[in-house]
């Protein structure tokens, strides 16, 4: 049915700073022939990212732009249903992203973002997943830096290992790079609402199935020396380890009983828990709406460091898997990782659920189980590096 839709993908929000890079990505990489358009609220400057576009490739001049806002559900239904795959970089995602994942599940469009937000992942799970599966929709979040590295690396990992029997990973984060004002306000507004985060949490698990016959969890770490890589290893309590858990879940590859934990990897313990203490100050700022509005007026939307800056930019997550006797130390790496490698995963899923041959899913699904090595594959194609280290 979706064949017959004009657009091959839509990229909702590209006149944000994630959303532009994106639109430039694919102006330099989309395949000969995909049919694509711009989404956004503003026509003046969609036009302008059309022009930077066509500067790119002549032939982009143009692309459609098709004017939609997330408070006009038939704006947003217009888009759905006019495409086989919709993007968005338009977040806060709790604020902005629901109903654009309505639109798509009830079209059966298929739905990527950039998310790192728990809780609105969970509460689309909740609100969205049952009408994805009957009408044939993938929603897929979190398919920036958060968190397709670790997804497709504990994937990588668990593919080196014999796995009939228990298979533990864990994964060690290193990166230096700026943030733009959209990470920025998204990590903020997720600061402010540990309390919904929870609740939408435990509404996930009383409807969730758990896989039967299998054990599978993702768990926190301690603090610790790693000595293979001579750094200090501290929890990281972001989205990645869910998102690891769930596609543990979800494929019976990762064996019958499977761990992951998820670490920052630092150089220099003292310099990390002072950052922890000034964290868990701002954490106690954001509650307070008075200083949560300053500290979000401090980046506004649409900033982002400049291209040099991201050429200097880079991370490396390093995993170590264990099972069947074995140990394996694994590798991802690249780029920018809030910017311009985000940029490519997205564009990359977008365009792997666009034309390549999958397996069947529908609902809400990891990067993995939705796309898994060709994903993998287009992502090293596209100079994201994975490899063993050793074994």
């Amino acid at each position: 049915m979706r064949d017959d839709r004009p657009y091959d993908l839509i990229l909702f929000g590209a006149t944000g700073f994630t959303g532009g890079l994106t639109a430039e990505y694919l102006a330099r990489h989309a395949p000969e022939g995909l049919r694509w358009a711009l989404a956004g609220r503003n026509p003046g400057k969609l036009a302008g990212v059309r022009d930077r576009l066509a500067a790119v490739d002549p032939d982009l001049a143009g692309l459609p732009l098709l004017t939609a806002d997330v408070t006009d559900a038939a704006s947003l239904r217009a888009v759905a249903e006019s495409a086989r795959v919709v993007a968005s970089t338009v977040g806060p995602y709790i604020h902005h992203g629901e109903p654009l994942v309505a639109a798509c599940a009830a079209a059966g469009t298929d739905y990527l973002d950039i998310t790192g937000e728990p809780e609105f992942v969970d509460l689309m799970y909740v609100r969205h997943h049952a009408e994805a599966v009957r009408t044939g929709a993938r929603l897929v979040h979190a398919c920036g830096f958060d968190s397709v590295p670790h997804d497709l690396g504990a994937w990588f990992t668990v593919k080196q290992l014999p796995t009939d029997g228990p298979v533990t990973v864990d994964g060690y984060v290193r990166a230096g790079g700026r943030f733009s004002a959209g990470t920025y306000h998204s990590a903020l507004t997720a600061f402010s609402r540990t309390g919904e985060m929870s609740r939408a949490a435990k509404a996930r698990r009383a409807v969730e199935p758990r896989p039967e016959g299998r054990r599978v969890r993702a768990v926190p770490g301690r603090v610790g020396r790693v000595k293979e890589f001579g750094l200090w290893a501290v929890p990281l309590p972001t989205i990645d380890p869910q998102v690891v858990r769930r596609s543990a879940a979800a494929r019976p590859e990762y064996g019958p009983d499977f761990r992951y934990r998820h670490f920052a990897a630092v150089k220099r313990l003292p310099t990390v828990l002072a950052a922890g203490v000034g964290l868990a100050g701002v954490v106690g700022l954001v509650k307070l709406p008075p200083t949560r509005r300053w500290l979000l007026g401090r980046l506004s939307s649409g900033q982002g460091p400049s291209a040099a800056q991201r050429a200097k930019s880079w991370f490396r997550v390093r995993f170590v898997g264990t099972g069947g006797g074995r140990t394996v130390r694994t590798e991802v790496a690249g780029g920018d990782p809030g910017y311009d490698e985000t940029a490519k995963m997205l564009a990359e899923s977008a365009l792997c659920l666009a034309f390549d041959d999958l397996p069947a899913t529908a609902g809400q699904v990891t990067p993995v189980t939705a796309m898994g090595d060709a994903l993998l594959d287009r992502l090293v194609r596209a100079g994201i590096t994975f490899r063993v280290l050793d074994a």
